[in-house]
């Protein structure tokens, strides 16, 4: 904003015709002429405040006071720093602040000290007085609270020195963990809403189009439309009204990436729903947030209140003629309502079920009105391209997949959290670069990406490029960005009946290939996992994820079997194993094991006895002891207990 001011027009703001681009720097300020002597002095004093970072004045303490890690005691610790500065008299010299999620939440509650970039992790209340002491007036490091490599035992003094982040490439998240996400000042610091002002003063909604098409954008809600193609398709619908939509009801197990992004950077998202709204020709937004998300939906209130309060949303946005106003509609927690069209019903106040396509939402969405409908990654991707460009974003990727996938890294991984990497990155360097390895020295056996309905892929595949068309070739899916790592303890089959047992769960019920389909898999599923399977099971598993996923109403129908088909293709000696031989490999299916004691090992202590409660292990003092089959309910206790690893499962 700073080469902005420069160039400012030397009329009066409010008198000129076509307002300059430093609106918000005036805005902020409060009316100023531009031939007031002292206009240029204020005006400049004012850009510098929130231009040059706090750091710069003052050292800076940063909270990461995301769900996870206020969940952590992130909230508490706040008020122990602010009153141990106090204490020391150091309030004026070291400032404190919130921000959203850094990403590494296993590490939580996390803080950086800036501008030296030091990163504490899992710092509790009792380590506030040391971290003052040492950090804040001494010049030396907490070393025990800086991040530890699990494998090389190095430690890191800052969070660009950490594995988890160095491979990253940070463009959606770029502010998260940086900025105070209830803050406008923060976000305007950080050059935001200056894709806004550029797309409105600058730009037709054509040219909005052209650079989001030039970018290679493709939604991130999980099927990858190219946006630009979308946008222009709402652009082109005739109506007197239309409507942008954010897709913020993200269902799947362990996905929290669209979470993160609306508590730690909520203005990227208005700003992205707006630069849409002038594009497509609409004046009104909602975003759809789940209720179980409080946090997302309290910063989201207070970004849009803050934002209305300086002008720069709801009518006459920056004195330049145009109306965008943004409302929440928060979900019942429905996962057919992530489906464009079932999302939408819910919005009108129905029940969200999905409709019949065509007609499109781009023709016939919100209220029978055009509408254009993305998610909140696909948004927050939109400020940065339309102020950079959109040859700027398609330098980064492939030639089909462009810019950054964001991605929640979780299961048997030594690092987990939230990971931003370019598009075309391998399977391998996210698992072992960024996630530092399977957990305990254990082998890697599977990853199943793109959520619930995504695919589960094996060793073989780990140097896999990330991206769209290579997963799906690979019988996988990007998905809204679900990354799930599996050891050798996984059983395949189980993990296809847990994804499917969701599934079949959430199914709305409406078509009969989803409901019906999916309970018969689930059936199937459970009665291999239960030893009670059949080899002609396969046969059936395979035609009927064929027929519901070509035959079901909705994309949650569709790509439901996906789990089965990608375990069916990679890991089919599992079923085989579960239903010729009655024995689960990876020793995880109950109904599968069989417990027993090696008698050479077995002392004869008793422990085993007292812990069972089948009563299903006899035998004398000092003598070895032996467990009945029929009475076991294979809990696991006794193996728990026997100091002589005398118990092994069979």
């Amino acid at each position: 904003m700073k080469d902005l001011m420069d160039k400012c027009c030397s009329k009066c703001f409010h008198t000129s015709e076509k307002p300059c681009r430093d609106y918000l720097a005036c805005r902020l300020e409060g009316p100023l002429c531009h031939q007031d002597e002292t206009c240029s002095r204020k005006r400049r004093d004012f850009i510098n405040s929130i231009i040059i970072p706090q750091e710069s004045k003052k050292r800076e303490i940063l909270i990461c006071a995301g769900t996870g890690c206020a969940s952590s005691g992130a909230l508490g610790l706040l008020a122990k720093i602010s009153e141990e500065l106090e204490t020391r008299g150091l309030s004026d010299s070291v400032g404190v602040k919130i921000t959203g999620c850094h990403g590494f939440c296993e590490q939580g509650p996390l803080m950086i000290i800036e501008p030296s970039k030091t990163f504490y992790t899992q710092v509790q209340e009792e380590d506030v007085a040391e971290i003052v002491e040492k950090d804040l007036l001494g010049g030396e490091l907490a070393e025990h609270l800086l991040y530890q490599d699990p494998i090389t035992g190095e430690r890191a003094a800052t969070y660009e020195q950490v594995p988890f982040y160095a491979r990253q490439k940070r463009l959606v998240l770029h502010n998260c963990g940086h900025i105070n996400p209830e803050e406008i000042s923060d976000y305007i610091a950080n050059k935001g809403y200056l894709g806004v002002s550029k797309a409105v003063f600058e730009l037709t909604p054509e040219q909005i189009i052209e650079d989001v098409k030039l970018s290679g954008l493709r939604g991130r809600g999980g099927a990858g439309f190219p946006t630009g193609l979308k946008w222009g398709f709402v652009h082109q619908a005739q109506g007197d009204k239309k409507y942008v939509v954010c897709n913020a009801d993200e269902g799947d197990p362990g996905a929290f990436m669209d979470r993160s992004v609306l508590e730690g950077d909520p203005h990227a998202v208005l700003e992205g729903m707006m630069i849409c709204g002038y594009a497509v020709g609409a004046d009104e937004g909602y975003i759809y947030v789940r209720a179980e998300y409080p946090l997302a939906i309290k910063r989201l209130k207070i970004a849009i209140e803050q934002a209305e309060k300086y002008g720069i949303l709801g009518n006459n946005i920056m004195d330049s003629g145009f109306n965008f106003s943004i409302k929440i509609k928060a979900g019942a927690g429905a996962f057919v309502c992530g489906e464009e069209t079932a999302l939408l019903t819910s919005i009108e106040g129905n029940r969200g079920m999905p409709r019949v396509r065509p007609p499109f939402p781009a023709q016939s969405g919100l209220w029978g009105k055009p509408t254009c409908l993305n998610n909140v990654e696909t948004f927050a991707n939109i400020p940065q391209i339309i102020r950079n460009g959109g040859s700027w974003y398609s330098s980064i990727g492939t030639e089909n997949s462009k810019g950054t996938k964001i991605f929640a890294l979780t299961g048997n991984v030594n690092n987990t959290g939230l990971v931003e990497v370019p598009m075309g990155i391998s399977m391998r360097d996210i698992i072992f670069s960024i996630g530092g390895g399977i957990k305990n020295g254990k082998k890697f056996k599977a990853v199943q990406i793109g959520g619930p309905s995504g695919g589960c892929l094996p060793e073989e595949m780990l140097d896999l490029s990330v991206d769209y068309d290579s997963l799906n070739s690979a019988g996988a899916m990007m998905g809204s960005g679900g990354l799930v790592v599996m050891d050798e303890t996984t059983c395949m089959v189980d993990v296809a009946r847990y994804f499917l047992s969701f599934t079949q769960s959430e199914s709305c019920g409406k078509c009969t290939p989803c409901r019906e389909g999916t309970t018969r898999m689930l059936e199937i599923l459970t009665r291999i996992c239960d030893g009670q399977g059949k080899m002609e099971d396969i046969d059936t598993l395979e035609r009927l994820a064929r027929v519901v996923r070509s035959t079901s109403l909705c994309g949650l129908g569709q790509t439901c079997p996906n789990p089965i088909i990608s375990t069916m293709r990679f890991f089919k000696d599992e079923y085989i194993s579960h239903i010729r031989d009655r024995h689960c490999p990876a020793g995880a299916c109950k109904a599968l094991l069989e417990y027993r004691i090696i008698s050479e090992k077995c002392r004869g202590c008793g422990m085993c006895i007292k812990v069972c409660p089948a009563e299903a292990i006899s035998g004398e003092k000092k003598q070895p002891h032996v467990i009945d089959p029929a009475k076991c309910i294979k809990c696991g206790s006794c193996k728990e207990v026997c100091k002589f690893d005398s118990i092994v499962i069979a």
